[in-house]
């Protein structure tokens, strides 16, 4: 292994971090396989795109309205044992939909439905993940890394699942994509079981769980660097997001493919988003991130205006791998900073508000882009969308100056390298 590549994955050296690494990507590719196949049936039963953000919406209507409560359970619950709920509550809706599909009796409304629990399962299970990546690694330093090649296991998934669904689509059924995603939860559970946590520390007598919540959102509310990482976090998450959602009218409408297509542009734009994160693990520092935001959503904003005007094929798999890379950058981006910065006992309330705000903010963006789809069409909303994102980047680029000032002496205190900082 070259020193550069062992610099990239260096997290990978603690135990914990492998047996997470491992069981996570082989159901994140699961759970890819799931997303796409649930979107093509559900535009293949009723050729309805705003159907298609409704089911975005439910989705992750738990993140939008739990997301901030579950980092407060996160912070009070066995981590690991809490894991095995929210996982089994995942495993176990992907088998009732591989079943009502096999079974040719699959209604629009269970598609409705069975995506909602996926998002309120979801809802706990993101902040209690992101809450336990200071134990997966003995050394703190490793942590940014650690947080990079997590981004860059989910959008490894996004290239190897949304092709294979494509695959499997043309060449099977959607059930046998929902069963695989169902299998895929074997390995979460065997990498839990044997991961090794260290005893939580009691928890303080007599502070409740609302009093829990205030002092989360107090520290994201009054201190200016998280505020803005939540809010650019949030402006791609609303527009750049429902990209995926509207991909399968894209995929047969706009540009005449069937599945195979929607696979090859979905895989495109996780294809960017994972040269972006290999990006984001390879850094030794934090320092200079604010900037990498403002670039990767500007260009994220940018390519999705594109990418609803254009006809062609390979033009559009390009633009793809702009506007999904940058749109992951941005967000992985922000939320290292944040998980970085923070103190370990706000971390899995700080984790539920950026949950949030990245994933809690994609239904109402999902709903409006289905909404204005079915209105106005796909070009118009995309290119809407972009430009809003790429404005919303310029507010970022003017705050910068300011923000670096507030975080300095964060930075400093943490001794990650007390000069010039982003």
């Amino acid at each position: 292994m070259t020193r550069a590549t062992g610099r990239t994955f260096r997290a990978l050296r603690h135990r914990n971090y492998r047996l997470f690494f491992t069981g996570q990507g082989l159901s994140m590719v699961g759970t890819w396989l799931q997303q796409v196949a649930m979107g093509w049936l559900a535009y293949r039963l009723t050729g309805s795109a705003l159907l298609l953000g409704v089911i975005a919406f439910c989705a992750n209507a738990g993140i939008l309205f739990l997301g901030s409560f579950a980092g407060v359970i996160a912070d009070r619950v066995d981590g690991r044992r809490a894991m095995f709920v929210t996982q089994g509550a995942m495993a176990l809706q992907a088998v009732l939909l591989a079943a009502v599909t096999a079974l040719d009796i699959v209604q629009p409304w269970h598609l409705v439905a069975l995506a909602l629990w996926m998002g309120v399962a979801n809802a706990f299970d993101i902040p209690l993940r992101q809450s336990l990546y200071v134990h997966f690694v003995e050394d703190r330093a490793d942590l940014p890394n650690a947080i990079a090649l997590n981004s860059f296991l989910v959008n490894a998934a996004r290239v190897v699942g949304p092709a294979l669904a494509g695959v499997l689509l043309a060449a099977t059924t959607e059930a046998v994509c929902f069963a695989l995603n169902a299998l895929s939860f074997v390995a979460v559970f065997v990498a839990l079981a044997r991961m090794r946590f260290p005893r939580r520390p009691a928890r303080v007598p007599g502070r409740g769980f609302a009093e829990s919540w205030v002092e989360g959102f107090r520290y994201v509310a009054h201190f200016a660097p998280a505020r803005a990482l939540l809010a650019i976090a949030a402006a791609v998450s609303f527009t750049v997001m429902p990209y995926a959602s509207l991909m399968p009218v894209v995929a047969k409408d706009v540009i005449g493919g069937g599945p195979q297509v929607l696979g090859g542009l979905l895989s495109a734009a996780g294809a960017g988003a994972l040269a972006c994160t290999i990006y984001l693990a390879r850094r030794e520092s934090i320092v200079g991130l604010g900037s990498v935001i403002v670039g990767a959503a500007l260009a994220s904003g940018l390519a999705l205006a594109a990418f609803g005007q254009v006809r062609s094929l390979p033009l559009a798999l390009a633009l793809m791998v702009v506007a999904g890379g940058g749109v992951i950058l941005a967000a992985a981006a922000s939320n290292t900073i944040l998980q970085t910065i923070v103190s370990d006992e706000l971390r899995g309330r700080v984790a539920g508000f950026y949950t949030l705000a990245f994933l809690g903010v994609a239904p109402l963006g999902n709903l409006a882009a289905g909404a204005l789809a079915q209105r106005f069409g796909v070009p118009a909303t995309f290119a809407v969308n972009g430009i809003v994102c790429a404005l919303v980047a310029l507010w970022f680029w003017r705050r910068l100056p300011r923000l670096r000032s507030a975080i300095r002496p964060v930075y400093e205190k943490l001794g990650l390298l007390p000069g010039s900082v982003d």
